[in-house]
């Protein structure tokens, strides 16, 4: 039972920093399982119109005083919708609390079914959703839709359009996804909204709607599908291209739990020919635990001969002349960031909880009031069948929905920043590099436009030749993106609040600015907000006097290193690299 206290406790505590499921994973008071009390939370609020409407016309607020509306809620969720029901024992006060009225209770969702037209459990979860979204439950367009990256390691997109996705309709735009979810007597007794759209940016990307659930299907176990926000494939899209990959290896610097790096395979093997040898990818990450996710996403997306994973490594701490990164010509480059492109990252779900229909006496129990566990809380605790998403699901997660607290002051953020700066410019001393990629999950200047900026500026570059990627170089689907770098701060709706930090004229050409790629949260694209920039080096290296770690004697970028490792000091403390967010989930 310590699983619905948990979960209240959860809902009623007052936000303090970092995104919903990072507060739960980084929650020392839970007595139940973070996964199990995190899938409680966001299937029943998914359903909480419908519980809503079923408890009160079931009447069993006023018949049970042990219950508030909130435990009601997910109690009355678990009873009617989980597998194995109330994870709990049948002798516990509040489970007999819901089961008393399990005929009630049944014949009133039924009831809503009904009225709905649905003739199917799944069809109901479709018309519930449409609802939730739009009032009256007029036609709702698939905003934010759930993006899907075949493998080519493992597949192909012809082969899951035959399987995975057989019996799909494909749509023209993204908006098709949600239409006439509920207008149709057709979308009413479907098992799920079958319809798909073929990304005309990224190659071998799909989205179905929302609500679509992929995870439980053989394409998904087997890794030949892999869940991934549309603006997260850039990097390796941007730095692998669309032909077959002539460069030497490759790296991921920042790289858990993987979704770039075997992205990065994906797009080699995609073009790999029988017989060539195949280019390396080299991957890390500083935290071992993270580390561990990563190796996990690596061996079920099937990359392990492709792949190198260095668990615990810094990138910083790389030497870029060590002979084994001597074949290294392309880096990527996702490092920690504000995460204020992240939409909803620091919103609990609201549940629209039932009302105590004629007790008015009542009223304080609206909201559930905090209760003292009881010594059997813990029975029953573990169901017959683990909540899901499980520890699997873990590899679906995007990299960039990081718990960050994306609310940041200037000098917060302007650390951020300097270690951005100081990360990428140690990239470029590699010295068969000729190609990297730098993205961040930031809608701020000082942590995209005003990177870039620094790095044209800095020694390194000028002295190997580096300058940004232009568009016009940029393989096709990049180049067709229509969102490009900006010269002013611009307010996103949705997103984290902007810093006050002041920019300024970065003095960047039109052709520098037209290089780099923005996704803003809350238009019609269905990402939430990024930035992505290439940089390409030309000429040869120059035959200059370096240090032992590869850089020039004179090479300084005028912020303090002590400032850069006290913003990763921060980044641990405030969870930007919390070990426990990355058992989370993909929706």
């Amino acid at each position: 039972m310590s699983l619905y206290y948990d979960a209240v406790t959860i809902l009623t505590a007052p936000a303090t920093g970092g995104s919903f499921k990072s507060r739960i994973y980084n929650a020392r008071t839970l007595k139940a399982s973070p996964a199990q009390v995190y899938a409680l939370i966001i299937e029943a609020s998914k359903w909480d119109i419908l519980l809503k409407e079923v408890i009160e016309n079931a009447g069993i607020l006023k018949l049970e005083p042990k219950l508030t509306p909130l435990l009601a809620l997910l109690l009355v969720h678990d009873h009617l919708l989980a597998k194995s029901g109330i994870a709990a024992k049948a002798t516990h006060p509040l489970r007999q609390a819901v089961e008393r009225h399990k005929a009630r209770l049944r014949g009133e969702f039924v009831k809503a079914r009904v009225r709905r037209g649905c003739a199917t459990v799944d069809a109901l979860r479709d018309v519930i959703r449409s609802e939730k979204a739009g009032a009256g439950g007029d036609a709702v367009a698939a905003v934010y839709p759930r993006w899907v990256r075949i493998n080519n390691v493992r597949t192909t997109l012809a082969q899951q359009l035959e399987t995975t996705f057989k019996g799909y309709e494909v749509v023209g735009s993204l908006g098709e996804l949600g239409e006439k979810l509920v207008n149709t007597k057709k979308a009413k007794q479907s098992t799920t909204n079958r319809k798909i759209y073929l990304d005309a940016h990224v190659p071998d990307l799909v989205a179905v709607a929302q609500g679509v659930d992929l995870t439980g299907t053989p394409a998904y176990k087997r890794g030949e599908i892999i869940l991934q926000d549309k603006a997260s494939c850039f990097p390796a899209y941007l730095l692998v291209g669309d032909e077959e990959w002539t460069g030497g290896d490759l790296l991921d610097g920042c790289a858990a739990p993987g979704n770039k790096t075997t992205h990065m395979a994906s797009l080699l093997a995609r073009h790999a020919r029988p017989k060539k040898k195949s280019q390396r990818v080299w991957s890390m990450d500083q935290s071992q635990v993270r580390a561990k996710i990563l190796q996990k996403m690596v061996a079920t997306a099937g990359a392990d001969k492709l792949v190198t994973v260095l668990p615990g490594q810094d990138f910083l701490a790389l030497d870029p002349e060590e002979e084994r990164f001597e074949a290294v010509t392309g880096l990527l480059l996702d490092p920690s960031c504000s995460g204020s492109g992240i939409l909803g990252r620091d919103e609990v779900p609201t549940l629209v909880l039932p009302e105590v229909r004629g007790n008015e006496g009542r009223n304080d129990r609206q909201h559930g009031k905090k209760r003292k566990r009881r010594p059997d809380d813990d029975e029953g605790r573990e169901s017959k069948e683990a909540r899901k998403p499980d520890d699997e699901e873990a590899l679906a997660e995007d990299e960039n929905d990081l718990p960050a607290n994306g609310h940041m002051g200037p000098e917060r953020l302007q650390k951020l920043s300097n270690l951005q700066t100081r990360i990428v410019e140690h990239a470029l001393h590699f010295p068969a590099a000729t190609r990297v990629t730098y993205s961040t999950c930031s809608v701020h200047m000082l942590e995209n436009e005003a990177v870039v900026a620094r790095i044209l500026a800095s020694d390194v570059a000028r002295r190997r030749g580096w300058r940004i990627m232009r568009r016009d170089e940029q393989p096709e689907g990049m180049r067709k993106w229509k969102h490009r770098g900006v010269r002013s701060e611009k307010p996103v709706a949705g997103a984290a609040a902007a810093a006050e930090v002041e920019v300024g004229d970065l003095g960047l050409s039109d052709e520098v600015l037209d290089g780099c790629l923005r996704c803003w949260p809350g238009d019609d694209e269905g990402t939430g907000g990024f930035f992505i920039a290439g940089f390409v080096r030309d000429g040869e290296v120059e035959d200059v006097t370096e240090d032992a770690n590869g850089h020039a004697e004179d090479e300084v970028s005028g912020e303090s290193e002590a400032l850069d490792q006290e913003a990763v000091a921060e980044d641990a403390d405030e969870g930007n690299t919390s070990e426990d967010e990355w058992a989370g989930f993909s929706d």
